[in-house]
């Protein structure tokens, strides 16, 4: 009986460590052999599935969803090295497309459906700034954003001044002792 027990929650575990089946365990990118990606109007593809053969490693099309062949669509040639060979398509306008790719030997490295969306437009309410100032912060004594004139200078002048001529008065005045 115990020996039994024993049996029975090694293999539960031997179970349970064991891989999910392809089928079970969803879509992989690796199944396909390539890899797509969008950037804004641009649509890439990478693959490491191709050989190099007579100095070519192959083609990659983008057909649109009207186009049924590899010959319809946008064509570019592969490049890069024998880790890995890249390709991509600039100026694709939205929609749904799908990406073909065909090594230098005939064979199919795999394809993929690819969405490519509008871009979104900027919104000028949460940018709009207001002019800076040209010349510094509003700050300072007389001018650091304006250059003022003469006239209101002086008066700015005459106005610190008569402060700094009523504070001494009046802590002078303050200082004398009372007399009675």
């Amino acid at each position: 009986m115990r020996t039994t027990r024993l049996l029975l929650r090694s293999g539960l575990t031997l179970a349970a460590a064991a891989p999910l089946p392809a089928w079970l365990a969803g879509p992989s990118a690796a199944v396909s052999g390539i890899s797509v990606s969008t950037s804004g109007t641009t649509v890439s593809v990478v693959t490491s599935a191709c050989t190099q053969n007579n100095g070519s490693w192959g083609n990659a099309s983008l057909l649109n969803s009207s186009q049924s062949s590899f010959a319809q669509g946008r064509q570019v040639a592969l490049a890069g090295t024998t880790v890995s060979q890249s390709a991509a398509w600039s100026g694709v306008s939205p929609g749904t497309y799908t990406v073909v790719v065909v090594c230098s030997n005939g064979g199919t490295a795999g394809n993929q459906s690819v969405i490519v969306s509008a871009p979104a437009a900027p919104t000028t309410s949460s940018t709009t700034r207001s002019a800076a100032p040209s010349r510094g912060v509003m700050g300072g004594l007389g001018g650091a954003a304006r250059d003022y004139g003469p006239l209101t200078l002086g008066i700015g002048a005459a106005l610190v001044g008569s402060g700094v001529i009523a504070t001494g008065w009046y802590l002078r005045k303050r200082s004398k002792p009372y007399r009675l």
